[in-house]
């Protein structure tokens, strides 16, 4: 089976989003992948700045994110929505990953060759999907990586889970197993 990344982009106590992340690295698991549950807490980063980069180099953090992501082929990424719009940790981590090149890979190795899927939990009706679209585009146009079609969306996030972190709405958990289904599938065909 594939090795699958597993991150929230929140990092604060009791965030939606990890408790999303925790679920997919449980169910992963539970369909036989090798998964690597990470928080960017351990991957701590300044603010992206050009000046930094040109006197410090691109940070230790940032080289072993995508010395991370090298070793897997799929990521799936759970990402709070801030006004409408996805949440400034991932922005700046994807920003530092994006400024590490490897000799003999393509520019951008952290995101070609893998599949990634991405997912939100909000308290709101919509359940992230805005967030994720504004995500999905940067992703896509900025990055070129592959992002799957399907987004795991979960809306009411004080209803979501039930006491063992598992969706409490069939239907939420049914789309949420589509998503991680197709991950597994297209990451086995990219390693």
């Amino acid at each position: 089976m594939p090795k699958i990344v597993v991150l929230a982009g929140s990092v604060r106590a009791g965030s939606w989003n990890e408790k999303l992340a925790a679920a997919a690295a449980r169910a992963l698991a539970e369909k036989g992948a090798d998964v690597s549950h990470i928080s960017l807490k351990d991957y701590a980063l300044p603010l992206y700045d050009a000046d930094l980069q040109t006197r410090s180099g691109v940070p230790d953090a940032a080289k072993r994110l995508v010395d991370l992501f090298l070793d897997h082929q799929g990521v799936f990424v759970a990402s709070p929505e801030y006004n409408a719009s996805f949440a400034p940790l991932l922005k700046n981590t994807f920003d530092w990953m994006s400024r590490e090149n490897r000799e003999g890979l393509p520019p951008l190795p952290a995101f070609k060759r893998r599949v990634f899927a991405l997912g939100a939990v909000t308290s709101g009706a919509m359940g992230g999907y805005r967030g994720l679209t504004q995500l999905r585009q940067m992703m896509e146009l900025g990055l070129g990586a592959l992002v799957l079609p399907q987004m795991a969306v979960v809306p009411n996030a004080a209803e979501a889970f039930d006491e063992g972190g598992r969706f409490a709405n069939p239907r939420t958990a049914g789309v949420f197993d589509a998503v991680l289904t197709s991950l597994l599938d297209v990451s086995e065909r990219m390693a």
